[in-house]
């Protein structure tokens, strides 16, 4: 049996690549390397250059590698991105995903891991925030990645799918054995731009709102290691594989850290006390988002083994100077 993981050349894909190869199964990526890396994709795997809209590549990939199983991670993720550019985003996350949906339908594709957004929350009335909270985002991402949800629990009704809606909070976070990681040098999470300025990399840490509603005035985030996150679509295709009905999770801890909190850890932990500009909010960022976490532990029994901050700095630090480090050869 072999998986197909579309994005799988980038950030989080990498990682559900590696803990597949990990415990020996089969993996065919699909990545068109507008943001992945060929060289974070291990030679056990196939690489497939292509666009997941891309029908007829689709469908041969899926006949000639007997494919049955699909994890979709390919997408674009940046909030203030998809403020500026909606339609884009729309056609990345939404039109894609249904281009991707049509061929696995027609391929006879039986099970679906789909990798969504606490972003589909919007500003939520409640924190920690539960599944079944009115969806409502406040931006285009966030927007997209809803409709894709909506796209593919009609599709399982019409045609037999069986899939796993994992909606992520904020991943953070490397490979603990230094094989992957996060590792666009223009990408915008937290923990990674602020290694990079511990790092000396960047000439400091722009901070974006401090006048949300929260203790300290910046935004509050679940932040989840990577790892954790990549080994819950492994429960999640172990849950499908056991004939378990169709789910959507949150993938958190459930507490969350504000920026200033983030920044003070990564200080501390790098022992380099960079430079932090503070500017005004980004568009569409909500001021909290934290995880109520309770239900896939008790419907996938997965059991975090990653969920501490330093822990999630220590990692992305590694990475960060590994990465300069192979960037510089």
């Amino acid at each position: 049996m072999t998986v197909l993981v579309s994005g799988g050349a980038g950030y989080i894909g990498s990682h559900m690549v590696l803990e597949l190869l990990d415990r020996g199964e089969r993996v065919v990526v699909l990545d068109d390397l507008s943001t992945g890396f060929w060289w974070a994709v291990p030679k056990e795997a196939m690489l497939v250059r292509g666009d997941v809209s891309d029908q007829d590549l689709v469908a041969r990939i899926i006949a000639e590698q007997g494919i049955a199983e699909i994890a979709h991670f390919a997408a674009r993720i940046v909030v203030p991105d998809s403020v500026a550019d909606p339609l884009g985003y729309y056609l990345a996350n939404t039109v894609k995903t249904r281009s991707l949906l049509e061929s696995a339908v027609r391929g006879g594709v039986s099970k679906i891991i789909f990798s969504s957004t606490a972003a589909v929350y919007g500003e939520p009335a409640i924190s920690p925030v539960p599944e079944e909270i009115e969806l409502d985002p406040i931006n285009p991402y966030g927007r997209s990645k809803l409709m894709s949800e909506w796209m593919l629990a009609d599709a399982a009704r019409a045609h037999g799918l069986a899939f796993v809606v994992l909606r992520y909070f904020n991943v953070a976070g490397a490979d603990p054995k230094g094989r992957s990681g996060q590792s666009s040098p223009n990408a915008t999470h937290l923990i990674k731009v602020a290694g990079q300025a511990a790092l000396g990399q960047r000439p400091g840490l722009e901070v974006f709102g401090t006048d949300y509603p929260t203790p300290d005035g910046t935004c509050i985030r679940d932040y989840i290691h990577v790892t954790d996150l990549a080994r819950a679509h492994l429960a999640a295709l172990d849950h499908l594989r056991g004939g378990g009905a169709s789910l959507t999770l949150n993938c958190g801890y459930g507490r969350g850290y504000s920026v200033d909190e983030v920044v003070a850890v990564v200080k501390q932990v790098s022992g380099v006390d960079f430079p932090v500009k503070r500017s005004g909010r980004r568009a569409g960022d909500p001021a909290s988002l934290v995880a109520k976490a309770d239900r896939i532990r008790s419907e996938l029994g997965w059991t975090p083994e990653h969920a501490d901050l330093e822990e999630i700095v220590r990692h992305a630090l590694a990475w960060e100077d590994r990465l300069k480090t192979r960037n510089a050869v």
